[in-house]
C-alpha cells in the first residue's frame, strides 16, 4: 500500500503550510479574471482592504514544480502582514488555477497575472519571480513598466539558450526537458531535487516518499505543464531575445545552481542594464528563497526598502 493510500506525508506538510499562511494574515481565494481563465492566490482578506493601507504591493510568481505555497512560505511568513500586502497566485495550470485558452507561453501567464492584479484593483506593486516565475516577471516588467515597479529575479535563467537547455539534459540524464521538471518515478524525482537542492540528504530520501510527492504534486494538469514547458518562447536558439528592463531589478542566485549554471547571473545582470543590482548566495543551488531563506529576505528587504 502506497503512502498516499494510507496516510500522505506530502498531503501533511500541505496542511501545514496553510495554516502558515493564514497565520501570515493571507487567505485562499479564487478569482475569474476573465471568460477562460480562473486564478487561485493567497492574499490579504477583501474585508481586510484599507484605502489609507501604504504598504508596498508584492507579487511572488513562483517556480515550476509544486503551487506557490510550497515554494514562498518563508518569505510570506517574513514580509507579511506588517511589510508588504503580498499576493501569492498560482500561475495557470499550478493548484487551483486554470483556463480554457489554449494559449502556452510564459507571456500568457505574465497576462493573467496582470489581469488578476487589475481584477483585484492594485494598480502599481513590486513583482518577484523565481525560476520559471523569474520569465513571467521579466514579462510583466517589459510589458508593463507603468504598473511594474521594482523587479526581483531569482535562480532565473531568462536569458538562456537553446545550448543551455540542452547542457541541463546532460547534466540531469534525461533526454527531454519534462522529464527534468515534472518527474514521474522516484528515480526522476530525486534527480531532480539533487539538481535543484544543495541538500545531499534528499538524495537519501525513500521511493515511497517520493512516489507520494509526485502521486500529490507532480501529477495534476501533467498534460497542459507539458505543453507550458513547450511553449516557453524564451531560449529556442541561440540568440537571445531579451531586452534591458527600464525599472530597478535584483538578481538573486545560488553559486551552486545546476538548474541555471550561475554564470547565467553575471550575463544577466549587464543584459538587463544598468539599475541591475546581483547577489549571489554561497553554497545553495537552484532554491535560495528555501534553502537560505534568511539571507535570501534580507536581500530582497533591503533592495525593495532602497537601503543599502
Amino acid at each position: 500500500m502506497s503512502l498516499s493510500q494510507y496516510l500522505s506525508p506530502t498531503r501533511l506538510l500541505e496542511g501545514y503550510l496553510r495554516r502558515c499562511l493564514t497565520a501570515a494574515g493571507l487567505t485562499s481565494q479564487t478569482i475569474s479574471i476573465d471568460s477562460e481563465t480562473t486564478i487561485h492566490f493567497w492574499g490579504p482578506s477583501p474585508s481586510h482592504h484599507r484605502i489609507d493601507d501604504d504598504r508596498p504591493a508584492m507579487l511572488l510568481l513562483h517556480g515550476f514544480g509544486p503551487s506557490a505555497m510550497w515554494q514562498w512560505r518563508r518569505q510570506i511568513q517574513a514580509f507579511s502582514p506588517s511589510i508588504f500586502r503580498l499576493y501569492c497566485p498560482d500561475l495557470v495550470f499550478f493548484g487551483d488555477s486554470s483556463t480554457s485558452s489554449t494559449n502556452r507561453s510564459e507571456v500568457f501567464q505574465a497576462e493573467c497575472m496582470a489581469k488578476l492584479m487589475e481584477k483585484i484593483g492594485i494598480e502599481k506593486f513590486n513583482v518577484a519571480g523565481t525560476s520559471y516565475g523569474g520569465f513571467v516577471a521579466y514579462h510583466m516588467a517589459k510589458m508593463w513598466p507603468e504598473k511594474v515597479e521594482k523587479v526581483v529575479i531569482a535562480s532565473s535563467g531568462i536569458n538562456m539558450r537553446k545550448c543551455d537547455s540542452e547542457s541541463l539534459l546532460q547534466r540531469s540524464n534525461c533526454e527531454c526537458i519534462e522529464k527534468v521538471m515534472l518527474p514521474s518515478t522516484a528515480t526522476e524525482l530525486r534527480t531532480l531535487m539533487g539538481l535543484a537542492s544543495s541538500w545531499r540528504m534528499v538524495r537519501m530520501f525513500p521511493d515511497a516518499l517520493w512516489n507520494d510527492v509526485i502521486s500529490n504534486l507532480y501529477q495534476k494538469n501533467r498534460k497542459e505543464k507539458i505543453e507550458l514547458l513547450k511553449g516557453v518562447t524564451l531560449g529556442r536558439g541561440e540568440k537571445l531575445n531579451i531586452d534591458p528592463l527600464s525599472q530597478e531589478v535584483l538578481i538573486v542566485w545560488g553559486d551552486k545552481d545546476q538548474i541555471f549554471p550561475v554564470k547565467m547571473a553575471y550575463e544577466l545582470k549587464e543584459i538587463l542594464g544598468d539599475k541591475t543590482k546581483l547577489e549571489i548566495i554561497g553554497n545553495t543551488s537552484h532554491v535560495p528563497q528555501i534553502e537560505c531563506a534568511q539571507e535570501f529576505n534580507n536581500i530582497v528587504l533591503r533592495f525593495l526598502k532602497g537601503s543599502k
